[in-house]
């Protein structure tokens, strides 16, 4: 199981998800810098303990309507070899570890690994920040033999309590900032054409 360490990071996470989200295709937010905040998540353990997986939730305060956006963060103590350049979020020290190179998951093999095996039933959510602490408000519905292998995370989230395909899904809940909760699916598992 992974410690969580309550220590600093500098840059912050958010610091460096608000330079790097408004260069991205699906970011929906206008011109003006985003105000993000922290507003949900959960992790996954990595089987050979190298790698720190996050699926963050973050809200953009600053949109006339806010939005949530999931970030899987793929967290590592060196370069990722043969990652593309946009799959780099950016570097931090952190308190205990040292520099930490910070991925955006989706292009770091071993967080989407786990998140398939989250899909599968195979792994076991973890609280964002508490050690060796299960989630139990992330809830999935695994994939069935006929699912397809390929992950698709969703990263613009819309409240819904469930997947509308039979697929295997995965639902879990985010704060907006004015404190309304809220609950949709962050990911599922593509079914085969």
């Amino acid at each position: 199981m992974a410690a969580i360490h309550h220590t600093t990071m500098t840059p912050t996470k958010l610091e460096l998800l608000t330079g790097w989200l408004p260069k991205q295709s699906w970011y929906l937010g206008g011109a003006q810098t985003p105000e993000l905040v922290r507003a949900g998540g959960f992790r996954l353990d990595d089987p050979e303990g190298a790698v720190g997986i996050e699926f963050m939730v973050v809200a953009d305060a600053a949109a006339p309507e806010p939005v949530a956006y999931l970030v899987p963060l793929g967290y590592r103590g060196a370069a990722l070899e043969g990652a593309p350049e946009e799959a780099l979020i950016g570097t931090s020290e952190h308190g205990v570890l040292g520099t930490r190179w910070i991925y955006d998951g989706v292009h770091d093999p071993v967080v989407m690994a786990q998140l398939g095996a989250l899909l599968r039933g195979e792994a076991t959510p973890q609280h964002q920040s508490e050690s060796d602490t299960p989630d139990p408000t992330v809830i999935v519905r695994a994939a069935g033999p006929d699912d397809g292998p390929a992950v698709e995370v969703n990263r613009v989230l819309r409240q819904a309590e469930a997947a509308r395909s039979t697929s295997g899904h995965l639902v879990a809940g985010w704060t907006w900032p004015n404190g309304t909760a809220a609950r949709g699916v962050l990911a599922t598992v593509a079914t085969p054409r």
